[in-house]
Order: structure tokens, then C-alpha cells, then sequence
């Protein structure tokens, strides 16, 4: 659908020799594009349909052979950003703005659950206040089974109010991301929503066990239609199948993995400084990605390295870790900035760089000292992956200040008193174990900040330049 303004009266229709009076009933849409039509002589005629106080009205364009190609290539980036910008829904940060839902939200990122459902561009999210999660919470299950449970109330389908409110025969089945990622046996995965007399809606698995009571409606919190609801149901689902104990996951080594694809040199620096290894390994089960240099980056890195201080060297090997899960198939549909091990708590996020994607799908890291290209997949197994790149990851942060030219002295004493105590701050702060975040506080952070494309400045330009090309 393609929206336009509306500047056709019936006051105006008369001095206005390309618009026409419709009897025949059209859908009264405020404007379609209904059908482009080739004329003799390369010409092509656009007809645009508008409704004005119960009438609708037809306006129709004609173009020559250089506004068709124009429309052409316009028409197509127009679609493309539309049903990107859809896609911009953060559920961390629309959770944030309802203090009632802190537990739940937090829930959503410790399972990466909110990733998952920012990724996906059909999504209801069936949210849960405090109360009903402490019950929850109170059942003590592992992170793995809180994923299945959670994973039940994440619906691959719009549900918005209105929609909840008119079901075809007052009842449906919906597979939640349960089902739809193969976790659930048979059908268990699937919910049974039902609209009951006097709009009491209701929600139940399809396990529900004998004696227990579906949770019910409560209001909508957030609607993006079609894309995106955020509802409120009285309590959290109950399904035996989702509540069975899962196995934990076998234990994987990472400097092992490494050392069979080609990055040996990147793991001995990791086995040498105890502290990051352990730092990496506590951070596989909330979610991490690293990005391990081939050995020949890490040889051409060591005599940088090897000038750095032991803090330096502890950040510098934090920063190619990513405390959230990516698949190759995120990072390849995903650009922006993204938040390392190293990155600190500060109110500007310190030690970060940005993922790109290029048309021929080569992901590269770009820290603004230097960039990376992913080489080859490691290991990509929910909730680690590895990738291999081809240069040793440079954070702005430390080397801005290692590479810069030596300051000439001050002339005043004072001044250059002042100066190194800035810089002394300003590198204090940015290796200070104190200040690096919790790992909760890193997840959230980052589920609340994922990688996402703004096409809302792209969108406007296309729309401008689209109406322009119908004015002529």
C-alpha cells in the first residue's frame, strides 16, 4: 500500500481534467496503487485511486520512457524500505518502559530469547508481571528449561487486541517458538487461544494438565500491527512437556576448537592469561561469540602485544568476545554496533565495534583502528559460536592513544600536570576491573542495544523522491 496525500476536493475535481468521479464500489482505502498500464509511444499511465467524504476518485499519471525507469528502480527500494523498517522492534527497551515486566524482560535476555524475537518480523509476546514470575521463579528450573517455558509464550503470529477479539469460531491454535523450533514434542507447542462471551480471552498449552487453569487476558502493551504484540496474560502457561528437566549441555573447550581450525597462536594468548580464559568460558552459557584471529594476524600483531601492559593485554583479548549468541545467519542479516567483554559500565559504551555486511554476504568487524573479515565458521552451536578473522581486532580506545604522536612539552607546568592526569583517568577508566559490568548487566545491555539497520532516513528519501517523480 502505498500512501499519498490526499489533495483531491470535489471543489477541485472540475479544474482538474485528469480526475475522475469512480461509481464503481472500490475498497476505501485512502490510497492504492491500483494498476500501471503500458500506453503507444513508450508512454505509461498510472492510475492512483482516493476517497473523499464516501466518493472515490481516480488521478491518473502518464510518463515517459525516463520517469518509467525512474519509477522502476524507485518503486522496488520503496517496498524494500518498508518492510525493513517493520522489522526495527527492540522487546528489551519496549519492556524497560514497564517496570511490572523487569523480571520477565530479564528472563528474555539470560534465555536469549529476545534476540530471537527481535530477528523475527511476526512475533506476539505474551508478558507476564512480577508476581506471576516469581511463582515461576520459585519452581527453581534451570536457565535451559526457563528457555522452554518462556519459549512458550513467544507466538510466531500477530495476535493484537482487535485480532484476539474476533477469532473465527472464537478459538485457534497458534505455534509458539517452542514448537516452532523443534524443542516440543508432537503438538505440545501449540496454544489454544480462546474468545469466551464478553471478551475474556484466554490461553492454554495443549498439555494443559487436569485441574489447572488457563491464563487469561489482560491488556496490550505495545502493538506494531502485524509485526509486533506485546500482551499481558494473568499467568504463565503450565506445560509438563516445556517443564521437564532438561539435560545440561556437554561441556565444550574452546581453546580445543581453536586449535583445530587454525587458530593456535590466538589460543595459547588465551590459556596464558588465566583470567580472560575463565572470563570466556562463564559467559558460553548466557551467550557468547568470539572472533578468533588466524595465527598469521596474531603473528603480525605480537610485537604491538608484546609492548602492551598486562591490563592492555587482558582488554585487547576480552574485545573479540561478543557476550551474546550470533549465528552466522545474524550476523550476515544484522549491522551495527555491538558491545565485547572488555566493554566497560560506563554511560558511553567503551571497547565496541560495528558488524557490515557487504552485498556478497562478507561479514567484516570494523573497530576505526583497523577491520576484520570473518574467514570461516569454527563453531556455531546455540549458545557459542566461533569465527574465524583475518586481522587481530585493534580497539579505538587504546590504540588512539598508543599510536598518537608524543605531546610537545606544555609551557606551563600546570597545564601539562593537568593533561597527563586526564590521560592517566581516561586509561584508568578503561581498564579498571571494577568498572567492566556484571555479566547480567552485559546481556542486557546487549539484547537492548542489538544489532539493527535504521532505514526510517532512507525510507523518508525514497518517499519524497517517489512523490516528486508522480508531480511532474
Amino acid at each position: 500500500m502505498v500512501h499519498y496525500p490526499n489533495s483531491l476536493t470535489k471543489s477541485s475535481l472540475p479544474s482538474d481534467p485528469h480526475s475522475h468521479l469512480i461509481t464503481t464500489p472500490l475498497s476505501p482505502t485512502s490510497l492504492s496503487l491500483s494498476h500501471l498500464r503500458r500506453r503507444p509511444c513508450h508512454i505509461l499511465s498510472l492510475s492512483l485511486y482516493t476517497s473523499n467524504a464516501g466518493a472515490i476518485y481516480r488521478r491518473t499519471y502518464t510518463m515517459s520512457r525516463p520517469r518509467q525507469i525512474l519509477l522502476t528502480l524507485f518503486l522496488p527500494l520503496l517496498l524494500l524500505s518498508l518492510s525493513q523498517t517493520c522489522r526495527a522492534h527492540n522487546i528489551t527497551k519496549i519492556l524497560a518502559q514497564h517496570p511490572e515486566f523487569s523480571q520477565f524482560n530479564h528472563y528474555l535476555t539470560a534465555t536469549r530469547l529476545a534476540s530471537e524475537i527481535n530477528r523475527r518480523l511476526t512475533i506476539t509476546v505474551l508478558a507476564v508481571d512480577n508476581s506471576a514470575m516469581s511463582a515461576l521463579l520459585a519452581r527453581h528450573f534451570t536457565l535451559q528449561t526457563m528457555r522452554h517455558v518462556l519459549s512458550l509464550h513467544i507466538l510466531v503470529d500477530y495476535y493484537g487486541s482487535k485480532k484476539l477479539h474476533q477469532l473465527s469460531r472464537s478459538s485457534t491454535l497458534s505455534s509458539s517458538l517452542f514448537q516452532a523450533t523443534g524443542a516440543a514434542p508432537g503438538t505440545t507447542g501449540y496454544v489454544n487461544i480462546t474468545d469466551h462471551k464478553k471478551g475474556h480471552v484466554t490461553f492454554s498449552t495443549e498439555d494443559l494438565p487436569d485441574g489447572a487453569s488457563p491464563a487469561t487476558y489482560v491488556k496490550s502493551i505495545k502493538e506494531f500491527p502485524y509485526n509486533l504484540s506485546v500482551i499481558q496474560i494473568s499467568s504463565t502457561l503450565t506445560s509438563p512437556e516445556a517443564e521437564a528437566p532438561v539435560p545440561p549441555p556437554a561441556p565444550v573447550n574452546i581453546t580445543e576448537l581453536m586449535y583445530a581450525k587454525g587458530c593456535k597462536a590466538f589460543a595459547d594468548l588465551l590459556l596464558a592469561t588465566s583470567d580472560v580464559e575463565t572470563s570466556f568460558e562463564d559467559n558460553i552459557d548466557g551467550g557468547l561469540t568470539i572472533f578468533c584471529p588466524i595465527d598469521s594476524a596474531v603473528k603480525s600483531f605480537m610485537p604491538k602485544f608484546k609492548n602492551l601492559t598486562a591490563p592492555h593485554k587482558s582488554s585487547i583479548l576480552l574485545y573479540h568476545g561478543v557476550p551474546v549468541y550470533y549465528s552466522m545467519q545474524q550476523l550476515k542479516s544484522n549491522n551495527g554496533v555491538v558491545n565485547t567483554l572488555a566493554t566497560g559500565g560506563g554511560v558511553k559504551p567503551t571497547y565496541t565495534f560495528a558488524v557490515k555486511n557487504a552485498v556478497d554476504e562478507t561479514v567484516t568487524l570494523n573497530t576505526k583502528v583497523d577491520e576484520a573479515s570473518i574467514k570461516a565458521m569454527i563453531h556455531d552451536e546455540d549458545p557459542l559460536s566461533i569465527y574465524s578473522i583475518d586481522k587481530f581486532l585493534q580497539p579505538k580506545e587504546m590504540f588512539k592513544a598508543l599510536l598518537a604522536p608524543a605531546p610537545a612539552p606544555a609551557p606551563h607546568k600546570k597545564k601539562k600536570k593537568g593533561k597527563a592526569t586526564a590521560d592517566s583517568s581516561s586509561d584508568d577508566d578503561a581498564y579498571s576491573p571494577d568498572s567492566a559490568p556484571s555479566d547480567e548487566d552485559t546481556a542486557d545491555k546487549n539484547a537492548a542495544g542489538r544489532i539493527a539497520i535504521e532505514y526510517t532516513s532512507v525510507f523518508s528519501a525514497i518517499l519524497v523522491a517517489f512523490a516528486a517523480l508522480l508531480a511532474f
